[in-house]
C-alpha cells in the first residue's frame, strides 16, 4: 500500500512528488510513467521558454503560478548546473490598435510584480537592430529559455535522490477503488494523483470526474535555423489575442543559440498526432473529430479561421512572412529551413460551452485528484502549481 501513487512523470508529476517527499519524509511514493523515459510528450517537447508572467490577469493562477516558477525555475537550473540563456523578451506592436494589446499587457505585468521596460523605436534599434515596431515596445528582462528536456530528466534524478519509486514503460490500464491496474501489475494507494497529460482527462472519468472536459490536442512545430544565421539575440514576440490560449508566431532563442519561428497551434486529430499515423487510435480519433466538428460549425472562439490560418503555417514561405512582421529587412532568415521535433498541447475544452479552458483546473475528492488542465505555460509554472496542489487538494483535506 502506497501513500500516493502519481500517474505520470512529466515535470508536474515529478514536482508533486519531490513536494509530497519533502514535506512528508516517511511517506511512501509511486510515480508511474508509461514510456521508457520521461520528458517525451509535453514536459521535453515545449519552447523552453521560462515565461515572466505578464500575460495573464493578476487574479488568475496562471499569473501567480509564471512569475513565481520563473524565479523557481531558474534557482534549481542554476543549482542543479544546467544550461540556461537568460536572453530576455521583447513584444512589439504593428500598428496603433495592438498598442493598446501592450497598454494592456503593461498593466497587467504592473498589477502582477513583473518587470516590464518600455522602449521607443530608437532604443529598440540600437538595442535590437534587427527588430522593429510600430512606436514603441515591451522588453521583459526575466525571460529566459532552457532545454525542457534536460530539466525534466534533472527533476526524475532529485526523485531518485529522494528514494521516490519511479516505475517506467508502466501503461495505465484501469482502476478499482485506488487499485491502478498497469501492465506492470496492481498497484493501491490511499490518494491518486493523475497527472497524465493528454490522457488526464480519460483516466478521470475512471474515477468519476471530468465530466465537463475533453482535452482536444493542437500541434506545434517551429521553423529551425540551427546556426542561428539570423543573429537573433533575444525572444520576439507579437501582440497575443487575449482571447484565446496561443502566442501567436514568434522567434524564439534557445538554450544552445538556435533560432526557431513559430509555433504552429494546428487541431489534432489524436492525443499523439506527431507524425504521420503514428499511435493512431481511432477511438480518439473519432472523439476529437467529433468535438472538432462541433468546434467548427459553431465557430466557437473562431475555431474555423483558427484552423484554416494554422493549416497554412504548414508552408514554409508563409510562416516566415508571418514572422517578418516583427523583423526588418537586416534579419537573414535564409537559415530557417528545417521543421522541429513537434510537441501536442493537451488543451482542455469546456463540452458545454465549447471554451477552450484558460487557467488549471484540477478535480478531487478523499481518494484521488486529477489535473485536468496543466495549461500552458505549465512548465514554467510547475515548481509553484505543484505546491499548490499539494496544500489545496491534499493538506486541506487532511485538516
Amino acid at each position: 500500500m502506497y501513500d500516493y501513487l502519481i500517474i505520470g512523470a512529466g515535470i508536474i508529476g515529478l514536482n508533486i512528488a519531490k513536494n509530497l517527499k519533502e514535506r512528508f519524509p516517511s511517506s511512501k511514493i509511486l510515480l508511474l510513467e508509461k514510456e521508457k523515459e520521461v520528458g517525451l510528450h509535453s514536459s521535453g517537447r515545449n519552447s523552453g521558454v521560462l515565461h515572466a508572467g505578464f500575460y495573464y490577469t493578476a487574479n488568475s493562477l496562471k499569473a501567480k503560478f509564471t512569475k513565481e516558477g520563473n524565479e523557481a525555475l531558474k534557482k534549481f537550473v542554476k543549482q542543479r548546473g544546467l544550461k540556461i540563456n537568460e536572453c530576455k523578451k521583447v513584444v512589439v506592436a504593428t500598428n496603433d490598435k495592438e498598442l493598446e494589446g501592450l497598454e494592456e499587457l503593461k498593466r497587467r505585468g504592473d498589477a502582477n510584480s513583473v518587470e516590464l521596460q518600455w522602449l521607443d523605436e530608437k532604443s529598440l534599434s540600437k538595442l535590437y537592430p534587427n527588430i522593429k515596431t510600430h512606436k514603441k515596445a515591451l522588453l521583459c528582462p526575466s525571460t529566459a529559455t532552457v532545454n525542457p528536456k534536460e530539466v525534466t530528466k534533472e527533476f526524475a534524478k532529485v526523485i531518485q535522490e529522494l528514494k521516490i519509486e519511479l516505475i517506467l514503460d508502466c501503461k495505465y490500464i484501469s482502476s478499482n477503488c485506488n487499485v491502478v491496474s498497469t501492465t506492470k501489475g496492481d498497484f493501491q494507494a490511499m490518494k491518486v494523483i493523475n497527472c497524465a497529460g493528454l490522457y488526464a482527462d480519460t483516466i478521470a472519468k475512471d474515477f468519476g470526474f471530468s465530466k465537463d472536459y475533453v482535452i482536444i490536442p493542437f500541434k506545434g512545430i517551429y521553423l529551425k535555423d540551427k546556426n542561428n544565421n539570423s543573429n537573433l539575440k533575444t525572444n520576439i514576440y507579437p501582440v497575443p489575442n487575449l482571447a484565446n490560449p496561443f502566442l501567436g508566431v514568434h522567434y524564439t532563442l534557445t538554450v544552445d543559440n538556435e533560432s526557431k519561428i513559430g509555433p504552429t497551434a494546428i487541431p489534432a486529430f489524436w492525443r499523439e498526432n506527431y507524425k504521420g499515423f503514428d499511435n493512431f487510435k481511432l477511438k480518439e480519433f473519432i472523439q476529437i473529430l467529433y468535438y472538432e466538428s462541433k468546434l467548427f460549425i459553431s465557430n466557437a472562439f473562431g475555431f474555423r479561421s483558427l484552423a484554416f490560418s494554422e493549416i497554412k503555417k504548414y508552408s514554409l514561405s508563409h510562416l516566415k512572412n508571418l514572422a517578418m512582421t516583427l523583423t526588418n529587412k537586416k534579419m537573414n532568415h535564409k537559415g530557417f529551413d528545417s521543421w522541429s521535433t513537434p510537441g501536442i498541447r493537451a488543451q482542455l475544452l469546456n463540452k458545454n460551452t465549447l471554451e477552450l479552458v484558460q487557467d488549471f483546473v484540477v478535480e478531487s475528492d478523499e481518494n484521488s485528484i486529477h489535473v485536468l488542465n496543466a495549461v500552458s505555460p505549465a512548465f514554467t509554472s510547475s515548481i509553484p502549481f505543484a505546491n499548490w496542489v499539494v496544500e489545496e487538494h491534499i493538506l486541506k483535506t487532511k485538516n
